[in-house]
């Protein structure tokens, strides 16, 4: 069954000029189930399985991504749509060739797995993906994340895109020009994708990500690094953030159906999930806060990346960071009690940005004009948390376009553009949602208590925070409710939290000024009430 039109630039579903056939292994076994992979990770000793049923796998050194390590091949039919620079470097279409030529050289006596999965739940967007993996838990952390074909959309299944990923294998800098002997390299024209040298699996997710992110935008499409959950109203919301600013936690609410945790796209029709899993991170988790995130590490099926547990027992320890505090889940959307199995769902009213400020300044909560969305949106502040990747030991600022720049390979302007158009549509509201610390910057302060953080998400959904008083932040200029149901007033007045009020407003002006630097780099082309929405800085 096909899943594209023929208009479409990776039709017809049958090799063509420019695509590579997986001529790679001695065999692959494709499409093995859940229980079958379990069985192979544990005789291949990739892995144990934990007391109450989930598979246990160490990733050896790489336990977060290594974004300097992905490269875009430099080719003629891609190059004018890529935004090169620091986060899309390119590499030679020959250096690509003997690399791969080397790959196909090293895997002739290994026996690899195959899985036919599709990512984009409308059909309308649809692409078929097929991730073939050294290991077994790689295939099944595949066959969780992306959607699974129904029988007959695997009968002559032909992928769209291809995912070849042989950790085992070392790329050679001084012949291939890659960085290190690891490399994520990503040939929009051939749609393949080539990850060697690192075990850490959200490699194969993020990859996924970024071709669609390339795709997307010609179908009129805006692709999200996103959360979407929808209520019993049908009031879809879109939760904007990088990794540890909780889009996953906070769109796993109960009281709404879960549209997915992590990617989705934006049609003229409404939202939809790129994925059919889930990727979270397990460290601390609690079962009181996050239930239901929580009994998926309780689970037959589910990926535990790097969590420890007693080599007797098999009990997990959540709390540990023994091999990184980025551990991971990878388990089934289907594995959330309230998700929705369609992957769709309408345009949004609501759209909420999370970041986790670790200067401590930032409101908890505040609500943006359309200009302010377009501004946060495009300079994607948060802070980079210990372990997400590597070489990253504790918090720091960043600024991330998009709230993806590492998975978006056109010009972020772009995207803003699509956003901004879809937020007058639907005469949107927004809100920036501080997940982050208050009470001082990270190492005096304190983490935003998260019962907090979720009543204020509760009340900016509800339309409880639409009738209260607001003040605008004399820096950042967004508006701040003066209170909110179920929490201190005093909280959501991030500078009355710190024990010296003139340490707070350096601290403030500091990040301030870090917004207006950073933005400078996108001004030319962007209108001027998006450049005039930063905030407020003196010289």
């Amino acid at each position: 069954m096909s899943t594209t039109t023929p208009s479409r630039p990776d039709h017809p579903p049958t090799a063509g000029a420019g695509r590579v056939r997986p001529t790679i292994g001695r065999r692959i076994r494709a499409n093995v189930s859940t229980a079958e992979l379990y069985e192979d990770a544990i005789r291949a000793g990739e892995g144990l399985v934990a007391a109450e049923g989930p598979l246990v796998v160490r990733t050896g050194k790489h336990t977060g991504r290594s974004p300097e390590d992905k490269f875009i091949v430099d080719e003629p039919s891609s190059h004018d749509k890529i935004w090169w620079g620091s986060v899309n470097r390119p590499i030679s279409e020959a250096n690509y060739d003997r690399l791969r030529a080397r790959l196909v050289a090293h895997c002739a006596e290994l026996d690899l797995y195959a899985q036919d999965l599709l990512i984009g739940a409308d059909p309308d967007h649809q692409r078929r993906l097929q991730v073939i993996t050294e290991t077994a838990w790689a295939s099944l952390f595949a066959q969780n994340l992306f959607r699974r074909p129904s029988p007959g959309q695997l009968a002559g299944f032909e992928p769209n895109f291809r995912i070849i990923c042989v950790p085992s294998f070392q790329a050679d800098p001084s012949t291939e020009g890659t960085r290190t002997g690891t490399a994520i390299l990503v040939h929009l024209r051939r749609m393949e994708i080539v990850i060697v040298g690192t075990e850490y699996a959200g490699e194969i997710k993020k990859s996924a990500f970024t071709v669609m992110n390339y795709l997307m935008p010609d179908e009129g499409v805006l692709p999200m690094h996103s959360s979407v959950n929808v209520g019993v109203g049908g009031d879809p919301v879109v939760f904007f953030g990088l990794s540890g600013t909780g889009k996953t936690t906070l769109s796993a609410d109960p009281e709404r159906s879960l549209i997915g945790d992590d990617e989705h796209g934006w049609s003229d029709t409404g939202l939809f999930n790129f994925e059919g899993g889930c990727y979270a991170k397990t460290i601390r988790l609690s079962p009181m806060y996050e239930p239901d995130i929580f009994q998926t590490t309780r689970r037959f099926g589910t990926v535990l990346e790097n969590v420890d547990l007693d080599p007797a027992t098999r009990e997990l320890d959540l709390d540990s960071e023994r091999f990184t505090e980025n551990t991971r889940g990878a388990y089934p959307l289907r594995f959330i009690g309230n998700a929705d199995p369609t992957g769709m769902t309408g345009e949004p009213r609501t759209i909420v940005l999370l970041t986790a400020d670790a200067f401590g300044v930032l409101p908890p909560v505040s609500r943006l004009s359309h200009a302010q969305a377009a501004y946060h949106f495009i300079s994607g502040y948060t802070a980079k948390l210990a372990g997400t990747e590597v070489g990253v030991k504790e918090p720091k600022a960043t600024f991330s376009a998009c709230f993806g720049a590492p998975f978006m390979p056109r010009h972020p302007g772009e995207y803003a553009s699509m956003l901004t158009a879809r937020l007058a549509r639907q005469d949107a509201t927004v809100w920036l949602v501080n997940t982050g610390w208050t009470g001082g910057p990270y190492g005096t302060g304190e983490r935003m208590d998260i019962a907090h953080t979720r009543a204020m998400v509760r009340a900016a959904l509800n339309g409880s925070l639409a009738e209260v008083p607001m003040r605008v932040d004399p820096t950042f200029r967004v508006e701040v409710p003066l209170r909110c149901p179920d929490v201190p007033a005093a909280f959501l007045d991030p500078r009355s939290t710190w024990a010296d009020p003139d340490a707070y407003d350096r601290q403030a002006a500091k990040l301030a000024r870090m917004f207006v630097d950073n933005f400078a780099a996108y001004a030319d082309g962007t209108a001027d009430d998006i450049r005039a929405a930063g905030p407020r800085v003196s010289d």
